[in-house]
């Protein structure tokens, strides 16, 4: 009961960490790259996903197709805003974005961006860890054996998924790196 409810708050821990490595760029254009911006339409925030089309039409271009062209201006804005070191340029009916080369500097500090996000995700997994082993410990009607073996199943849980987050650090670690 405790072990399907630990690994899927692992699972979730791991799943947030994939996600936030997509907002992190290798080079090449990612619809990911622009989610978690929020445009300014009409005084309300709205994800720029649920104003406008995003595709790749090449490797290294981004075009940002608003279904309503009056608020080009305001993603424009929007993108310029979120820092994501690209600008951004409106031709009156898209916003395109061009991903320039990334140079050594700028791959080592998405590098030490994507080790940061590992290191917050092995947090949540030991603060899963911790709330596990509270309620194993918390419950009088388990025998002292089974509190044993449930606490070893736990840690083993956590080293499998400590050992996951290693392996998808590493890969986006080549990732960036590679040229």
């Amino acid at each position: 009961m405790i072990d399907t409810e630990v690994e899927f708050k692992m699972m979730s821990a791991l799943e947030v960490m994939d996600n936030r490595f997509t907002t992190i760029r290798a080079g090449r254009a990612n619809a990911a790259m622009v989610n978690g911006i929020n445009v300014d339409y009409y005084g309300t925030p709205t994800p720029i996903q649920s104003l406008a089309n995003i595709t790749v039409p090449e490797a290294k271009t981004l075009m940002i197709k608003p279904f309503d062209r009056s608020c080009l201006k305001d993603i424009v804005k929007a993108i310029q805003e979120a820092n994501l070191g690209i600008n951004p340029t409106d031709n009156g009916e898209s916003v395109i974005l061009t991903m320039p080369e990334l140079t050594e500097e700028r791959r080592k500090d998405y590098v030490k961006q994507a080790k940061q996000i590992a290191e917050e995700t092995k947090v949540a997994l030991r603060k899963v860890r911790q709330e596990a082993n509270e309620d194993i410990k918390k419950d009088e009607t388990i025998t002292e054996d089974d509190e044993k073996r449930m606490l070893d199943e736990v840690q083993k849980l956590i080293t499998e998924y400590n050992k996951k987050v290693d392996e998808k650090l590493k890969e986006k670690e080549e990732e960036l790196m590679a040229i």
